[in-house]
Protein backbone atom coordinates (compact mmCIF):
# COMPACT_ATOMS: atom_id res chain seq x y z
CA UNK A 1 0.00 0.00 0.00
CA UNK A 2 1.78 3.51 -0.85
CA UNK A 3 1.70 5.76 1.71
CA UNK A 4 0.32 8.63 -1.04
CA UNK A 5 -2.81 6.47 -1.60
CA UNK A 6 -3.80 5.17 1.95
CA UNK A 7 -6.89 6.98 3.25
CA UNK A 8 -8.36 8.26 0.10
CA UNK A 9 -11.65 7.59 -0.54
CA UNK A 10 -12.80 6.74 -4.18
CA UNK A 11 -16.57 5.95 -5.23
CA UNK A 12 -17.05 3.94 -8.23
CA UNK A 13 -20.48 3.33 -9.92
CA UNK A 14 -21.37 1.03 -12.15
CA UNK A 15 -19.02 -1.42 -10.12
CA UNK A 16 -20.43 -4.83 -10.13
CA UNK A 17 -18.80 -6.02 -13.11
CA UNK A 18 -16.86 -4.92 -16.31
CA UNK A 19 -14.73 -2.14 -15.94
CA UNK A 20 -16.19 -0.65 -13.14
CA UNK A 21 -15.11 -3.72 -11.29
CA UNK A 22 -11.80 -4.13 -12.35
CA UNK A 23 -11.26 -0.46 -11.74
CA UNK A 24 -12.58 -0.91 -8.18
CA UNK A 25 -10.51 -3.79 -7.76
CA UNK A 26 -6.99 -2.62 -8.79
CA UNK A 27 -7.85 1.11 -7.11
CA UNK A 28 -8.10 -1.78 -3.83
CA UNK A 29 -4.90 -3.51 -4.89
CA UNK A 30 -3.11 0.43 -4.87
CA UNK A 31 -4.45 0.95 -1.02
CA UNK A 32 -7.00 2.79 -1.93
CA UNK A 33 -10.38 2.83 0.08
CA UNK A 34 -13.37 1.82 -2.26
CA UNK A 35 -17.01 2.74 -2.22
CA UNK A 36 -18.48 0.48 -5.11
CA UNK A 37 -22.41 1.62 -6.09
CA UNK A 38 -24.65 -0.53 -8.29
CA UNK A 39 -27.70 -2.07 -8.74
CA UNK A 40 -26.38 -5.62 -8.27
CA UNK A 41 -23.76 -7.09 -5.96
CA UNK A 42 -22.36 -9.91 -6.78
CA UNK A 43 -18.86 -8.68 -7.74
CA UNK A 44 -19.32 -5.75 -5.62
CA UNK A 45 -19.56 -8.20 -2.94
CA UNK A 46 -16.31 -9.97 -3.79
CA UNK A 47 -14.36 -7.17 -3.65
CA UNK A 48 -15.78 -6.36 0.13
CA UNK A 49 -15.13 -9.77 0.71
CA UNK A 50 -11.22 -9.77 -0.51
CA UNK A 51 -10.93 -6.03 1.41
CA UNK A 52 -13.04 -6.05 4.26
CA UNK A 53 -11.14 -3.39 5.60
CA UNK A 54 -11.01 -1.09 2.78
CA UNK A 55 -14.40 -1.71 0.43
CA UNK A 56 -17.77 -0.77 0.96
CA UNK A 57 -20.65 -2.00 -1.28
CA UNK A 58 -24.00 0.78 -1.46
CA UNK A 59 -27.23 -0.90 -3.59
CA UNK A 60 -27.38 2.33 -5.78
CA UNK A 61 -29.83 3.17 -8.44
CA UNK A 62 -28.55 6.30 -10.22
CA UNK A 63 -32.26 7.30 -11.95
CA UNK A 64 -32.77 7.95 -7.87
CA UNK A 65 -32.33 11.25 -5.87
CA UNK A 66 -32.91 9.69 -2.83
CA UNK A 67 -31.16 6.44 -3.62
CA UNK A 68 -27.99 8.59 -4.65
CA UNK A 69 -28.15 11.12 -1.54
CA UNK A 70 -28.73 8.06 0.69
CA UNK A 71 -25.41 6.25 -0.78
CA UNK A 72 -22.98 9.13 -0.83
CA UNK A 73 -24.30 10.29 2.84
CA UNK A 74 -23.55 6.16 3.83
CA UNK A 75 -19.75 7.07 2.84
CA UNK A 76 -19.42 10.40 4.22
CA UNK A 77 -20.76 8.40 7.70
CA UNK A 78 -18.76 5.63 7.22
CA UNK A 79 -14.94 7.54 5.91
CA UNK A 80 -15.98 11.43 6.24
CA UNK A 81 -14.57 12.38 2.84
CA UNK A 82 -14.51 11.45 -1.21
CA UNK A 83 -11.45 12.44 -3.05
CA UNK A 84 -12.33 10.70 -6.16
CA UNK A 85 -15.73 10.40 -8.10
CA UNK A 86 -15.45 8.17 -11.16
CA UNK A 87 -18.93 7.88 -12.70
CA UNK A 88 -19.04 4.80 -14.74
CA UNK A 89 -22.45 3.30 -14.82
CA UNK A 90 -24.21 3.37 -17.68
CA UNK A 91 -26.39 1.77 -20.33
CA UNK A 92 -26.91 1.37 -24.03
CA UNK A 93 -29.87 -0.14 -26.63
CA UNK A 94 -27.86 -1.00 -29.56
CA UNK A 95 -30.45 -0.63 -32.88
CA UNK A 96 -31.41 1.71 -35.62
CA UNK A 97 -32.87 5.02 -34.55
CA UNK A 98 -36.11 4.06 -36.16
CA UNK A 99 -36.65 0.96 -34.44
CA UNK A 100 -35.72 2.24 -30.73
CA UNK A 101 -38.44 4.56 -29.16
CA UNK A 102 -38.55 7.54 -26.96
CA UNK A 103 -38.49 5.67 -23.82
CA UNK A 104 -35.56 4.12 -24.89
CA UNK A 105 -33.83 7.06 -25.15
CA UNK A 106 -35.12 8.92 -21.85
CA UNK A 107 -33.75 5.69 -20.03
CA UNK A 108 -30.44 6.05 -21.48
CA UNK A 109 -30.51 9.59 -20.66
CA UNK A 110 -31.84 9.45 -17.39
CA UNK A 111 -29.36 6.48 -16.39
CA UNK A 112 -25.98 7.90 -18.46
CA UNK A 113 -26.71 11.99 -18.44
CA UNK A 114 -28.62 12.61 -15.27
CA UNK A 115 -27.36 9.44 -12.82
CA UNK A 116 -23.77 11.66 -13.59
CA UNK A 117 -25.41 14.76 -12.60
CA UNK A 118 -27.17 13.35 -9.78
CA UNK A 119 -23.64 11.93 -8.11
CA UNK A 120 -21.65 15.07 -8.64
CA UNK A 121 -24.58 17.43 -7.12
CA UNK A 122 -24.32 14.84 -4.51
CA UNK A 123 -20.30 14.48 -3.86
CA UNK A 124 -19.31 18.17 -5.19
CA UNK A 125 -20.50 20.30 -2.03
CA UNK A 126 -17.99 18.33 0.50
CA UNK A 127 -14.82 18.27 -2.14
CA UNK A 128 -15.47 22.00 -2.96
CA UNK A 129 -15.15 22.65 1.10
CA UNK A 130 -12.16 20.29 1.00
CA UNK A 131 -10.87 21.53 -2.22
CA UNK A 132 -9.49 18.94 -3.04
CA UNK A 133 -11.67 16.24 -5.23
CA UNK A 134 -11.56 15.07 -8.80
CA UNK A 135 -14.77 13.82 -10.52
CA UNK A 136 -14.21 11.65 -13.08
CA UNK A 137 -16.77 10.72 -16.36
CA UNK A 138 -16.31 8.04 -18.14
CA UNK A 139 -16.59 9.30 -21.76
CA UNK A 140 -16.71 8.04 -25.26
CA UNK A 141 -15.63 8.40 -28.83
CA UNK A 142 -19.04 8.33 -29.81
CA UNK A 143 -19.79 11.35 -27.94
CA UNK A 144 -18.13 12.87 -30.90
CA UNK A 145 -18.21 10.77 -33.94
CA UNK A 146 -21.46 9.16 -33.36
CA UNK A 147 -22.18 5.85 -33.96
CA UNK A 148 -24.57 3.93 -36.12
CA UNK A 149 -26.89 1.83 -33.53
CA UNK A 150 -25.80 3.97 -30.70
CA UNK A 151 -27.69 7.09 -31.26
CA UNK A 152 -29.34 6.94 -27.02
CA UNK A 153 -26.14 6.13 -26.00
CA UNK A 154 -23.82 8.38 -28.25
CA UNK A 155 -25.86 11.17 -27.63
CA UNK A 156 -26.09 10.82 -23.48
CA UNK A 157 -22.16 11.07 -23.72
CA UNK A 158 -21.86 13.84 -25.63
CA UNK A 159 -24.27 15.92 -23.60
CA UNK A 160 -21.82 14.97 -20.77
CA UNK A 161 -18.79 15.59 -22.80
CA UNK A 162 -20.57 19.52 -22.92
CA UNK A 163 -21.55 19.46 -19.30
CA UNK A 164 -17.96 18.40 -18.17
CA UNK A 165 -16.39 20.99 -20.20
CA UNK A 166 -18.52 23.62 -18.90
CA UNK A 167 -18.23 22.45 -15.37
CA UNK A 168 -14.60 22.33 -14.94
CA UNK A 169 -14.83 26.30 -16.44
CA UNK A 170 -17.12 27.01 -13.44
CA UNK A 171 -14.06 25.46 -11.28
CA UNK A 172 -11.15 26.74 -12.61
CA UNK A 173 -10.43 28.94 -9.66
CA UNK A 174 -10.47 26.13 -6.97
CA UNK A 175 -8.68 23.03 -6.45
CA UNK A 176 -11.32 20.58 -7.88
CA UNK A 177 -11.32 19.24 -11.05
CA UNK A 178 -13.29 17.15 -13.30
CA UNK A 179 -12.42 15.56 -16.51
CA UNK A 180 -13.57 13.02 -19.27
CA UNK A 181 -11.94 9.90 -18.80
CA UNK A 182 -11.36 7.84 -21.78
CA UNK A 183 -11.34 3.98 -22.04
CA UNK A 184 -10.76 2.12 -25.59
CA UNK A 185 -13.26 0.03 -26.84
CA UNK A 186 -13.24 -3.39 -24.17
CA UNK A 187 -14.43 -6.73 -24.55
CA UNK A 188 -17.29 -6.44 -21.99
CA UNK A 189 -20.60 -8.05 -22.10
CA UNK A 190 -22.35 -5.84 -23.19
CA UNK A 191 -19.58 -4.38 -26.11
CA UNK A 192 -20.34 -7.87 -27.40
CA UNK A 193 -23.84 -6.97 -28.62
CA UNK A 194 -21.66 -4.30 -31.30
CA UNK A 195 -19.50 -7.22 -33.04
CA UNK A 196 -16.25 -5.88 -32.80
CA UNK A 197 -13.54 -8.68 -33.11
CA UNK A 198 -11.12 -9.28 -30.12
CA UNK A 199 -8.28 -7.72 -32.26
CA UNK A 200 -10.01 -4.40 -31.83
CA UNK A 201 -11.13 -4.59 -28.22
CA UNK A 202 -9.12 -4.65 -24.90
CA UNK A 203 -9.98 -6.82 -21.74
CA UNK A 204 -11.83 -5.13 -19.03
CA UNK A 205 -9.42 -6.28 -16.25
CA UNK A 206 -6.10 -4.61 -18.68
CA UNK A 207 -8.58 -1.54 -19.20
CA UNK A 208 -9.51 -0.94 -14.86
CA UNK A 209 -5.60 -1.76 -14.46
CA UNK A 210 -4.82 1.29 -16.76
CA UNK A 211 -7.19 3.79 -15.38
CA UNK A 212 -6.66 3.12 -12.13
CA UNK A 213 -3.60 4.23 -12.23
CA UNK A 214 -4.54 7.51 -13.05
CA UNK A 215 -7.37 8.19 -10.94
CA UNK A 216 -5.32 11.58 -9.21
CA UNK A 217 -5.00 12.80 -13.13
CA UNK A 218 -6.18 16.21 -13.07
CA UNK A 219 -6.29 16.91 -16.38
CA UNK A 220 -9.28 17.71 -19.05
CA UNK A 221 -9.45 14.07 -21.00
CA UNK A 222 -7.71 11.40 -19.20
CA UNK A 223 -6.74 8.49 -21.29
CA UNK A 224 -6.25 4.71 -20.73
CA UNK A 225 -3.03 4.74 -22.66
CA UNK A 226 -1.86 6.01 -26.02
CA UNK A 227 -4.06 4.27 -28.46
CA UNK A 228 -7.47 5.50 -27.39
CA UNK A 229 -5.87 8.92 -27.23
CA UNK A 230 -4.90 9.26 -30.93
CA UNK A 231 -7.16 7.26 -32.14
CA UNK A 232 -9.95 9.86 -30.90
CA UNK A 233 -7.65 12.81 -32.51
CA UNK A 234 -7.39 11.18 -35.76
CA UNK A 235 -11.28 10.83 -35.93
CA UNK A 236 -11.83 14.04 -35.10
CA UNK A 237 -10.01 15.13 -37.74
CA UNK A 238 -11.26 12.66 -40.23
CA UNK A 239 -14.64 11.52 -39.04
CA UNK A 240 -15.31 9.52 -41.85
CA UNK A 241 -12.75 7.32 -40.49
CA UNK A 242 -15.05 6.56 -37.59
CA UNK A 243 -17.93 5.81 -39.98
CA UNK A 244 -16.22 3.68 -42.16
CA UNK A 245 -14.40 1.75 -39.56
CA UNK A 246 -17.78 0.76 -37.19
CA UNK A 247 -20.03 0.10 -39.99
CA UNK A 248 -18.34 -2.95 -41.18
CA UNK A 249 -18.80 -4.64 -37.61
CA UNK A 250 -21.97 -3.33 -36.62
CA UNK A 251 -24.30 -4.16 -40.09
CA UNK A 252 -25.00 -7.47 -39.55
CA UNK A 253 -24.54 -7.36 -35.67
CA UNK A 254 -27.50 -8.34 -33.38
CA UNK A 255 -29.70 -5.72 -31.87
CA UNK A 256 -30.29 -5.83 -28.24
CA UNK A 257 -30.02 -3.87 -25.11
CA UNK A 258 -27.26 -3.59 -22.48
CA UNK A 259 -25.64 -1.79 -19.93
CA UNK A 260 -22.59 -0.53 -18.09
CA UNK A 261 -22.75 -1.79 -13.98
CA UNK A 262 -26.62 -1.58 -14.33
CA UNK A 263 -26.31 -5.54 -14.35
CA UNK A 264 -30.44 -6.31 -13.14
CA UNK A 265 -31.05 -4.93 -16.83
CA UNK A 266 -28.14 -5.73 -18.28
CA UNK A 267 -24.48 -4.15 -18.43
CA UNK A 268 -22.07 -1.15 -21.27
CA UNK A 269 -17.83 -0.48 -20.35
Amino acid sequence: MSSSTAGKVVVVTGANEGIGYHLARELLANGYRVAAFDVADDGARRLVEASPDRARFYACDVTSDEAVEGAVAAVLDEWDHIDVLVNNAAVLEFAPFTDTSLESARREMEINYFGTLRLVRAVLPGMLERDDGIVHVVGSGVGQTGHAGLSGYAGSKGALEAFVRTLRSELRHTGDAVTLLYPPATRTRSASVLGYPDVVTKEPAEVGRKLAAKVETRGPSVYADASIKYGMALTRLVPGLAWRGTARFVDEAPRMQATDGEAERAPVE
